[in-house]
């Protein structure tokens, strides 16, 4: 046990810094290539931030783990709402002007559901996988067209501070985005290998390891992200990282696991994990949309709110877990 807790620890922080160092690389690159900062912004960074997700859970299906793979996705998703931005909106409000984030909140509304439909027989099946996969690439073309097309989004100048404040040039990008994925891609084996361990020592499935200490894990370049855009005032690049990442963690996360290993899975995840995403999901379209006739924005109180739903999900989690089978 003392063994697997050393390498989740080493896994989470070489994670954490391989997924750094591959989001500044390819970003840069991206910007050397030409990209406008709102393409950037939307697709490149989105993409780097869920890359801990997709590779951990690859690694998980590959390792004949589909539980984990599927925990770390769901997991991700609750911890990214419910603990990232309810700890950046009690620092300080997140207000939201960005139309990008406001057209991805439907399809990430969209995509929970056709999740929801997909474990209502209990399996996510290879050809489910695919749906996921070929929902995810029309979904990032979508995103892709509207970045090419947006003019002036709040989002787009938000990014721009940032890639200029991290600026590198091309050799250096592309030595820390090669650099980066390859650490990445060790460091997630080492911290499945871990996690699965410690699954067995304590005697719990492999689905409570992946919604608890691998999401949290894996989401705190999410965490790092959005503590450091929200101190700096660029409000809606937290919530565009939060939504961007759901949406590559519900279609695409889960599509390459399903698709390299299909899975059995447990009406807990229904009726507990995946209804936890959607409720939390659904708080976020007040917050967009301008119900209220304040400005979309996520304050304190509901950063308060949304703190304590997570916290109140982790008891359910806890209360409702079941024993890894023999």
């Amino acid at each position: 046990m003392t063994l697997a807790l050393a390498a989740v620890a080493a896994g989470l922080a070489l994670l954490l810094w391989s997924a750094d160092r591959f989001v500044e690389g390819a970003a840069n690159l991206a910007r050397h290539l030409g990209l406008p900062a709102l393409l950037i912004g939307v697709v490149i960074v989105g993409f780097g931030t869920s890359a801990p997700e997709m590779v951990v859970s690859a690694m998980a299906a590959l390792d004949g783990n589909p539980g984990l793979a599927l925990g770390n996705a769901y997991g991700s998703n609750i911890t990214n709402i419910g603990l990232i931005l309810g700890l950046t909106a009690l620092l300080a409000p997140v207000s939201v002007h960005s139309g990008v984030v406001r057209k991805e909140l439907p399809l990430l509304a969209a995509a929970t559901a056709l999740a929801a439909w997909q474990l209502g027989d209990g399996t996510v099946s290879r050809p489910e996988a695919l749906l996921l996969l070929a929902a995810f690439f029309l979904v990032l073309g979508y995103s892709t067209t509207s970045a090419l097309h947006a003019t002036a989004d709040p989002l787009a100048a938000e990014v721009e501070a940032e890639l200029a404040a991290h600026a590198m040039g091309r050799a250096r990008a592309t030595f820390w985005l090669v650099v980066g994925l390859a650490v990445l891609v060790m460091s997630s084996r080492l911290l499945v290998w871990g996690a699965v361990e410690i699954a067995r020592g304590l005697g719990v499935s492999d689905l409570v390891i992946g919604l608890t200490v691998v999401a949290l894990g894996t989401s705190l370049p999410e965490l790092a992200s959005a503590l450091m855009a929200a101190r700096k005032g660029e409000h809606d690049l937290v919530l565009g990282n939060v939504i961007g990442s759901n949406l590559f963690n519900t279609l695409a996360v889960v599509g390459i696991a399903g698709s390299i290993a299909p899975m059995t899975v447990g009406s807990e995840v229904l009726s507990r994990d995946l209804l936890a995403t959607a409720l939390l999901t659904l708080f976020l379209f007040p917050a967009c949309f301008d119900f209220r006739g304040r400005g979309g924005r996520v304050n304190r109180w509901e950063g308060v709110l949304l703190l304590t739903l997570y916290a109140g999900y982790l008891g359910w989690l806890a209360a409702t877990a079941t024993a890894r089978p023999a």
